[in-house]
């Protein structure tokens, strides 16, 4: 889990199923998502959170295939991207549109919108508006192809985003960067990019004093905030909506701002943030002064911050190392005997290890994307992922040790009459098995760090708190899971080490 216990009281559990609460990748999506956790706890509904899905398709994919049941949306997307069609000019014609579509295609329901509307906002340092007067997005038509942009991967493919605004204006940046949400703020005022694209909601451009440019041909559409909930929930547990639409309308833009303001700027953590607002809009029973307490003394230092989500890292870890041992162990049973095999078949070795060293050269989270149509969201896909990024180095060292085996001993081996099948069993696979099983330590280090990508995909583990702390600009969250990562490589190396010098036939030098 990437939050820490929540700091509301609960009520007597329910025996339902848990309730699955996703985000997206930005500091707004990660309040309300708590926000909604919280409360459903509160009514006592056991939560299953999923923080920090990447793209808009990754989770609304995810919940049109049943595996979650609501995460926070905005109507203007779930137009133009979801439904692809053009955003009428209103608000509540809006709303009225995506909760007849969604509700007819799909069977998932839109709850009535939280109180507030969340728009683009195009953004450009307040000298560079200045020297170049930009005014509108008009004027950063003009001037776009001498300027670079610093736009979210979300941003930069969506109907409603760099495509739309390169149709409707003519906007097309010298140079486009991916960056995340947090990162961009960072970008901007330090001159790394000269234009980002941010949100009406966030804290952050009036911390730096940034301009924001006029939409003046009114390309983006109304995006007001709502939960949205899957079939089962629509369908089958109303009671669960019925929960959630207690925030209906309750939470108006003042209100979400400072809740940003109070992550993005200054450093409190998103539970806490969730919680007190809770209370203060008398949701939930607690004490905001005691809360406060709790947070300031859980934040006074890093050990001590470490020490207050243990919890949750301790969550992180064992769903990290399911994750690594599930895919090694799969890969195991197919890259050692595909390895042996080559042996046998040598003039086709080269070919198909260069064809398992293809999928060495597709990047991680492409790959992970790959398998999201195929096996959805959650552990299944980011283990199939972290299989076929362990056969390399497996199948290679398995091959190469196997083949290369001491030549003195194997021509004594074949003096003594062995069939090809003893040679292999008693005298080369012995001999391979240092080698073997340092292609074993490879791809287990190499597993251990790809899996904290699999945060984007909702598998969990200690990529959640690295995400997070990138979307949140929070270096001690981003440290809370890359620390314990890295010794977690060390520690599985240094077994797989003693396991590689068990193996070694005597008086052979495993190191050698």
């Amino acid at each position: 889990m990437l939050m820490s216990q929540p700091l509301v009281a609960q009520q007597e559990v329910q025996t339902s199923a848990p309730v699955v609460v996703a985000t997206k990748l930005f500091a707004e999506s990660y309040i309300l998502g708590e926000m909604f956790s919280q409360l459903l706890e509160a009514r006592g509904y056991v939560v299953d959170r999923r923080p920090g899905l990447g793209a808009t398709e990754i989770a609304f994919a995810a919940l049109r295939e049943g595996e979650i049941d609501v995460y926070p949306e905005y109507t203007g997307t779930g137009l133009l991207v979801l439904l692809g069609e053009d955003p009428p000019a209103t608000g509540p014609e809006a709303y009225r549109r995506v909760a007849d579509q969604f509700r007819a295609l799909w069977g998932v329901r839109w709850l009535p919108p939280l109180g507030f509307e969340n728009t683009y906002a195009i953004a450009v340092r307040a000298e560079t508006a200045d020297s170049l007067s930009l005014v509108t997005l008009s004027d950063l038509a003009r001037e776009a192809g001498g300027l670079t942009a610093g736009f979210s991967p979300d941003f930069i493919g969506r109907s409603d985003g760099l495509p739309g605004l390169a149709r409707v204006y003519g906007i097309a940046p010298r140079e486009v960067r991916p960056l995340l949400q947090a990162i961009k703020y960072q970008a901007l005022a330090a001159g790394e990019v000269d234009v980002i694209d941010g949100y009406a909601t966030d804290g952050q451009i009036a911390r730096y004093g940034f301009t924001v440019l006029e939409d003046d041909r009114t390309f983006f559409p109304p995006y007001d905030a709502a939960a949205v909930v899957g079939r089962d929930i629509a369908e089958n547990r109303p009671d669960v909506a019925g929960v959630l639409t207690e925030l209906s309308g309750r939470i108006d833009v003042g209100t979400i701002r400072d809740l940003n303001r109070r992550v993005e700027i200054d450093g409190e953590s998103v539970d806490f943030v969730a919680a007190s607002a809770l209370m203060s809009l008398g949701l939930v029973a607690g004490d905001v002064g005691e809360a406060v307490q709790e947070e300031r003394a859980r934040n006074a230092s890093f050990v001590a911050y470490l020490w207050g989500r243990r919890a949750s890292t301790l969550t992180e870890v064992r769903r990290h190392a399911l994750l690594v041992t599930l895919s090694l162990l799969a890969g195991l049973m197919v890259a050692i005997p595909l390895g042996l095999l080559l042996e046998r078949v040598r003039h086709a070795a080269e070919g198909v290890i260069r064809l398992v060293g293809l999928l060495q050269t597709i990047p991680s989270i492409a790959l992970l994307a790959f398998m999201i149509p195929i096996f959805g969201i959650g552990v299944t896909p980011a283990v199939v992922a972290l299989f076929l990024y362990s056969l390399l180095p497996m199948v290679r060292n398995t091959y190469t040790g196997v083949r290369d085996a001491d030549a003195a001993a194997v021509a004594s081996a074949e003096a003594l009459g062995m069939t090809p099948r003893q040679l292999l069993r008693y005298v080369r696979l012995p001999l391979a098995a240092p080698m073997i099983m340092a292609g074993v330590r490879t791809a287990a280090v190499i597993n251990v760090g790809t899996a904290t990508l699999a945060a984007f995909i909702g598998a969990g583990g200690l990529g959640d708190p690295i995400v997070a702390g990138l979307a949140l600009a929070d270096t001690r969250m981003i440290l809370s899971g890359a620390i314990p990562a890295a010794l977690l490589a060390l520690l599985v190396d240094t077994l797989l080490g003693r396991v590689e010098r068990a193996l070694a036939p005597e008086g052979l030098d495993p190191r050698a």
